[in-house]
């Protein structure tokens, strides 16, 4: 539990220092995301929860 509220709160301070050093570009690409189609965001969620998985087993048991 401990493993995912640090995760958890990198994540939350990644996007707060993209939000608050790009503010203009973060709202474009959110804009950008709004207008996408619903199967290509579900797609590239999926890409993203899959590598998130790797990479985390990769760390914790896979010897980096």
């Amino acid at each position: 539990m401990m493993d995912f509220l640090a995760a958890l709160g990198l994540v939350l301070a990644i996007e707060g220092l993209i939000f608050a050093a790009f503010p203009s570009a973060a709202k474009r690409a959110l804009a950008e995301a709004s207008e996408a189609p619903i199967e290509r965001m579900r797609i590239v969620g999926v890409v993203s929860a899959v590598l998130g998985v790797i990479i985390i087993w990769y760390v914790r048991w896979g010897g980096a």
